[in-house]
């Protein structure tokens, strides 16, 4: 991880201003996360409520049993560390960076309580919630409405880094509730295709405008 300084921080406070979420005025670090490493520890507490300027990350769970799980993801202009913010309790999750990632990072320490004060920033803060559970309750749905290619199009599109995907077979079979034998089938009728190529264990995207309009059928139905 890398605290932006000087130049290099105050070229992102001037070009991706987030003032007009507060009432007043917050000092907020720049931190850069590159591909995998880990923004927040599962079970950890953050010491900063976070706002992505760029790039992508995931949100991971450990089971009871061992097993971890992808439950989500995190794009720009979203939160990470929004219900440590609001509770005093809560068993936070595992954030890692998908891409290198580029973030406002607010200390708790110094504007925890004067953020729960401001009716300004929780009006956002609840849109956000808001919007975050309505995307929950449409992926539900969306497993049970599209196929495996739709699904798997976008899966490929949010994960990928610089037009490689790289994601394990069994953490993409948990994420959208399928077989191996179903993921690999489709897998090879994506290089069929040739919307990809295989690298290795990995995935170049050749063809991204074919996988857009596979994830399109998602977000218009």
């Amino acid at each position: 991880m890398e605290v932006y300084k000087n130049q290099k921080k105050q070229f992102y406070v001037d070009n991706y201003s987030i003032a007009h979420l507060f009432s007043f005025h917050v000092e907020m670090e720049v931190h850069e996360y590159g591909r995998d490493e880990w923004i927040i520890q599962e079970g950890m507490r953050p010491h900063y409520l976070f706002y992505v300027l760029e790039g992508k990350a995931k949100i991971y769970v450990t089971h009871q049993n061992g097993k971890v799980s992808l439950i989500n993801f995190i794009n720009e202009d979203e939160y990470i560390g929004e219900m440590e913010l609001l509770n005093d309790v809560y068993y936070t999750k595992g954030i890692q960076a998908t891409t290198k990632t580029i973030c406002f990072a607010i200390p708790y320490h110094r504007y925890r309580n004067q953020l729960l004060d401001d009716n300004k920033f929780l009006r956002e803060l609840t849109k956000f919630l808001s919007l975050k559970a309505t995307f929950m309750a449409a992926k539900y749905s969306q497993s049970l409405a599209f196929p495996l290619e739709n699904r798997l199009a976008d899966f490929i599109l949010q994960t990928a880094d610089e037009g490689l995907y790289k994601e394990k077979h069994v953490t993409v079979c948990d994420y959208l509730g399928v077989s191996y034998r179903h993921l690999l089938h489709v897998l090879t009728q994506f290089s069929e295709k040739q919307f990809l190529q295989k690298e290795g264990r990995n995935y170049r995207i050749i063809q991204p405008q074919s996988l857009h309009e596979l994830a399109g059928a998602l977000r218009n139905g």
